[in-house]
C-alpha cells in the first residue's frame, strides 16, 4: 500500500491535468512570471491604464509580431507608398452620392467651388460650372450683352447696307457686265472705311461688355453683389486696355489667316485666354495665353473648341435667319421706308438670336481660364474676384 493520502490520488477515469492548470506538476507557482518560449523576444506588458495593443493584420494571413503595424507608424517617405511618386491630385476625388470628395486636393483647392473646376473634374465639371454661371448671372449678363454686343453688331450691319454699292454697280454695268463700274474704287474705299471704322469704334464698346460680364461672373461665384450699373462701371475702366490687346490679337489672327487659314486658327486658339489674362492679371496677356495653351494643350484645346462650336452654331443660326428674312427686301432695302423698317427688324431679330452664342463665349472662356489657373496653384472664386479689382 502507498503512503500517499487518499485525497491526493486522482479519481479513477479522470484525465491528467492540462498543462499550466492547477494540479499540473510542471505549472509554476502562483505569482511567478512565465518565461517566453525559446527563440521569441519578451513582450513588455502595457503601461497601467492602457489597453493592450491588438495584433496587427497581415494580408498573407500570418500574424505580425506584437507591436508591429502596417504601414509603419511614421508613414511612407515622401513620394513613396503603395503607388510611389503620385501627384497631389491624380484624378477626381472618390465620393459617394451626396457626399463631398475627400483626400485628393491640397489646401486651397475647393472641389465644390462654383467657378473653378478642380484638377480631374473633366469636361462634366467644366460644363456644370458654365451652366451654373449662366444660371446665376443671366439677369445681369443678358442686358449687358444686348447693349454691348448685339446693338453694335446691328449698327455695323445697317451701316454696311447703307454704303453697299452693289445695286449701283449692277445698274452701271448692265450694258457690259465684264466692265468695272466707274466709281468702283471710290465706292470700295468708302465701304471699307465705314466697316473698319465702325468695327474699331464698336469694338471698344464690345470690350466694355466683355469686361463687365467677366466681373459679374467672378463676383457672383464668390457670393458678392454684382449689379448691371456697377458692372458697366468696371467695364468702362478696363475697356480701353482690353480693346488695345484685342486689336493686337485680331491683327495676329488676321495675318495667320492670310497664310493658308490654318495658322490663323492656331493663333485664335493659342490667344483665347489673352482677354481673361489681361482682366485678372493685367500683364503679358499674349505670352501668358500662349504658355497656358502649350502647357495644357489637350485640356485648353478641348474647352475652347467646345466654346467655338457653340459660337459657330449659335451665330450661324442667327445669320441664316437674318439672311433669309432679308431676301424679299431686295438689294437696297434702305431706299424705301417699308423695306427699311423690315430690314431693321430682321437685323435686330438676328442679333437677339445670337445672344446665347455671346453668353456661351463669355462664360466658357472665363470658366476655362479659372480651370487653367488652378493647375498652376491653389485658387478659388474669392481670389479671382479680388484680382479683378
Amino acid at each position: 500500500m502507498s503512503d500517499q493520502p487518499p485525497h491526493a490520488m486522482p479519481p479513477p477515469g479522470d484525465p491528467d491535468p492540462a498543462p499550466g492548470q492547477p494540479g499540473d506538476p510542471t505549472a509554476p507557482p502562483p505569482g511567478s512570471t512565465t518565461p517566453p518560449p525559446a527563440g521569441e523576444p519578451p513582450v513588455a506588458p502595457p503601461p497601467a491604464g492602457q489597453p493592450a495593443a491588438a495584433p496587427s493584420w497581415d494580408p498573407t494571413g500570418a500574424q505580425s509580431p506584437q507591436g508591429w503595424v502596417l504601414p509603419p507608424t511614421g508613414g511612407f517617405p515622401a513620394g513613396s507608398g503603395a503607388y510611389g511618386g503620385q501627384p497631389w491630385y491624380p484624378g477626381a476625388p472618390v465620393a459617394y452620392p451626396g457626399q463631398p470628395g475627400h483626400g485628393w486636393y491640397p489646401p486651397g483647392i475647393d472641389p465644390a467651388d462654383p467657378l473653378v473646376t478642380p484638377p480631374g473634374g473633366g469636361v462634366s465639371g467644366w460644363f456644370d460650372r458654365c451652366v451654373g454661371a449662366a444660371r446665376r448671372g443671366w439677369r445681369q449678363l443678358l442686358p449687358i450683352l444686348l447693349l454691348t454686343q448685339v446693338l453694335p453688331a446691328v449698327v455695323v450691319s445697317l451701316l454696311a447696307l447703307a454704303v453697299d454699292p452693289t445695286a449701283k454697280w449692277d445698274e452701271s454695268t448692265a450694258d457690259d457686265p465684264a466692265a468695272l463700274p466707274d466709281t468702283f474704287l471710290a465706292d470700295l474705299g468708302t465701304m471699307l472705311a465705314v466697316l473698319i471704322g465702325g468695327s474699331l469704334v464698336f469694338g471698344l464698346v464690345q470690350s466694355l461688355g466683355w469686361a463687365a460680364g467677366t466681373w459679374v461672373v467672378a463676383r457672383q461665384a464668390a457670393g458678392e453683389p454684382a449689379g448691371v450699373g456697377a458692372a458697366l462701371g468696371y467695364g468702362l475702366r478696363r475697356a480701353l486696355g482690353l480693346w488695345g490687346w484685342t486689336l493686337v490679337m485680331s491683327l495676329i489672327v488676321g495675318l495667320g489667316i492670310c497664310f493658308c487659314v490654318i495658322p490663323g486658327i492656331y493663333f485664335a486658339f493659342a490667344l483665347s485666354m489673352a482677354g481673361p489674362v489681361y482682366l485678372f492679371e493685367r500683364q503679358h496677356p499674349i505670352g501668358r495665353s500662349y504658355r497656358m495653351f502649350h502647357d495644357r494643350l489637350g485640356l485648353l484645346l478641348g474647352r475652347v473648341a467646345l466654346v467655338a462650336a457653340a459660337v459657330i452654331v449659335g451665330g450661324g443660326a442667327a445669320g441664316v435667319v437674318e439672311g433669309v428674312g432679308s431676301l424679299p427686301l431686295g438689294t437696297a432695302p434702305l431706299e424705301s421706308p417699308g423695306t427699311a423698317v423690315g430690314v431693321i427688324v430682321v437685323t435686330l431679330l438676328g442679333g437677339v438670336l445670337a445672344l446665347p452664342a455671346h453668353l456661351a463665349q463669355l462664360v466658357g472662356l472665363v470658366v476655362t481660364y479659372a480651370e487653367q489657373r488652378v493647375h498652376e496653384g491653389p485658387v478659388d472664386s474669392a481670389r479671382l474676384a479680388g484680382e479683378l479689382g
